[in-house]
């Protein structure tokens, strides 16, 4: 015989309930709740509304709610499949994800444990999110496996959530496996794999992925639109490869969809352009604008262009105009901080750091000391490291080491070196600067020290490369590269470049090439460093007068600095170079650094 149907009162008193799970404000409410749910009978039967309470309860934001509700399903002799969902979706929302994996895997639940609920793709969803915060590729695998034998696969919103979990443990070909077997897709799934390419390993795979969306999307996604998160994506993927004439394309196919005014996407849009050396379009982004949309997001964007291409000044007004409603976190400050350090603010620099309203972290700490070491003001940049709060990293000391060989320091670069030892560091870079400090005393016998440590420690190294974008098309140098096919032209016109440019009082600089070679040797060395390849490239493929855009994956070298504005007054180019710490714009022979770099 069917169940009787309930008596009115006692559908009144369920009703009730309902009525009051919406309020639940404090653990007291949850814990009174609790108590009614016991008395109703609700709590023992497989009640709907169990489930619901167990669910509200993990998700609170009180920190002691979690355990309680991980603690009544514990004290449940037969939990259901909702109510394990619910601690699972707590657990993988909360800030120990691994724990939901752990509970998924019946390891916090008594012994011996009550039966266990059957798992759904409820279930295998919240598991993966938990896998994916945790970068659990293991824990990924393992899912993967029950979802197929739970004959689950057929599920979209899971096996987006599987390619997703895969892209963000750093699995990029097993996101891409899911999603090419995937029979039906939605735009949620393409975002999860241009999103997981994107920011992984794979951005001109993602540009391309996203150029066959954007040109046949009616077909691949019949019933949706691309949105602002493929927008956000593409961009993303466009502003790691410095791909401007990419990212162009992607703001014309956001007006084209009208994502254009999206907060997001104009966030998106400035950090595109001004890491693709467009400084004045991701300032046109953000002043177009309405002042009531911009958020921390936006400024910080803004200011964080401003500040490497130069603009410190223009930096800290913008910091200094942000609205009172918007509170500065720790990225607006390493922003204005990178702005004062780029132009010389020393002052201003200080000032910022002093008023921070969060707690300066090992950034914040490494900004200030490169402000005061580039400036000469040592002695102050290594009382603040002595004075810091946690221990040195190797950064802050490679950056301290930096500024005694600027100032010829050999003791503060000694000490510096020592640490770096002491840390761990064997790059090239170190001993370079090192040796590079006593060569300007003339100290040959450390010098020749240094060469042996290098050798006997097998330094390698790491070897410089520069990116320029012809019509479309990303091309690589490397230093002294032979293997693009242009390159005999290249090289011509490298002869004509240091012709013309000798006229106008050119001299290599050969004072940061190591000292054991001589010194024709070591101006062959520095004529073919790649961000000079890339120059010729774009000077022999472009219109005279067009601009000539090159990434660089370390700093750029004093020779090339020279080079490089020389080259923009001889032949009236503007040339922009995005190194590893700024940007460069060259322009009548001027840099945007002003030689402070």
């Amino acid at each position: 015989m069917p169940p009787a149907p309930p008596s009115t009162a006692a559908a009144a008193a369920a009703q009730q309930l309902e009525s009051l799970l919406r309020r639940l404000a404090t653990l007291s409410h949850y814990k009174e709740f609790h108590a009614r749910l016991i008395a109703s009978g609700h709590l023992l039967s497989h009640s709907p509304l169990r489930a619901r309470f167990l669910d509200r309860l993990a998700l609170s934001p009180h920190e002691a709610a979690l355990p309680y509700a991980l603690l009544l399903l514990r004290s449940l002799p037969a939990p259901a499949t909702n109510d394990l969902n619910a601690a699972l979706r707590g657990l993988a929302a909360s800030p120990q994800p691994a724990r939901s994996l752990l509970l998924l895997a019946g390891r916090l639940l008594p012994a011996p444990a009550p039966p266990r609920p059957r798992l759904d793709a409820l279930s295998l969803s919240f598991a993966l999110k938990a896998a994916a915060r945790c970068s659990d590729a293991v824990a990924t695998v393992q899912l993967h496996a029950i979802l197929v034998r739970l004959g689950v696969a057929a599920d979209v919103r899971l096996m987006t959530t599987l390619l997703d979990s895969y892209a963000k443990c750093g699995d990029l070909p097993s996101a891409r496996k899911v999603f090419d077997e995937m029979p039906v897709r939605d735009v949620a799934t393409w975002n999860a794999l241009l999103a997981g390419l994107a920011q992984g390993t794979e951005p001109n795979l993602a540009l391309a992925l996203f150029h066959r969306l954007a040109g046949s999307f009616p077909e691949l996604l019949p019933r949706e639109e691309p949105n602002d998160v493929t927008i956000v994506a593409a961009l993303s993927a466009c502003a790691q490869l410095g791909a401007l004439q990419d990212g162009l394309g992607v703001h014309e196919f956001a007006r084209k969809i009208g994502a254009e005014d999206n907060v997001r996407v104009c966030n998106a849009l400035i950090d595109m352009y001004s890491k693709c050396g467009s400084l004045s379009r991701a300032l046109e982004v953000f002043h177009a604008m309405k002042l009531e949309d911009r958020t921390l997001v936006s400024y910080n964007a803004t200011i964080q262009a401003l500040s490497t291409h130069g603009h410190g000044a223009d930096a800290l007004r913008l910091f200094d105009e942000m609205p009172t409603w918007i509170e500065p976190d720790e990225v607006t400050y390493l922003a204005v901080l990178g702005g004062c350090n780029h132009a010389g603010l020393v002052d201003e620099g200080r000032r910022v750091f002093d008023s921070m309203r969060v707690p300066p972290n090992m950034k914040h700490y490494g900004t200030v000391v490169d402000l005061l070491g580039r400036a000469g003001r040592l002695d102050e940049a290594h009382d603040m490291i002595m004075r810091m709060p946690f221990p040195a990293d190797i950064v802050l000391w490679q950056t301290m080491l930096g500024a005694a060989k600027m100032h010829g320091n050999v003791e503060l670069a000694e000490l510096a070196a020592t640490k770096l030892a002491e840390l761990g560091s064997n790059v090239d870079g170190d001993y370079v600067l090192l040796s590079n400090v006593y060569a300007s005393k003339a100290r040959w016998a450390d010098v020749g020290r240094v060469r042996d440590t290098m050798r006997s420690n097998d330094v390698r190294k790491v070897p410089g490369f520069s990116y320029t974008e012809i019509d479309g098309v990303m091309h690589k140098f490397i230093n002294g590269d032979k293997e693009h096919p242009r390159w005999r032209e290249i090289y011509r016109a490298l002869d004509d470049i240091v012709s013309r440019i000798s006229e106008l009082g050119y001299e290599p600089e050969t004072s940061n090439v190591l000292h054991d070679i001589g010194e024709e040797e070591k101006q062959y060395a520095l004529s073919y460093h790649s961000e000079k390849l890339a120059i010729a490239f774009g000077l022999i493929s472009t219109p005279p007068g067009e601009t000539i855009r090159v990434i660089k994956n370390l700093r750029i070298c004093g020779d090339c600095h020279v080079v490089a504005k020389l080259i923009s007054k001889a032949y009236g180019r503007v040339i922009i170079i995005r190194d590893r710490a700024r940007f460069h714009r060259f322009e009548d022979g001027q840099c945007s650094c002003r030689d402070y770099w």
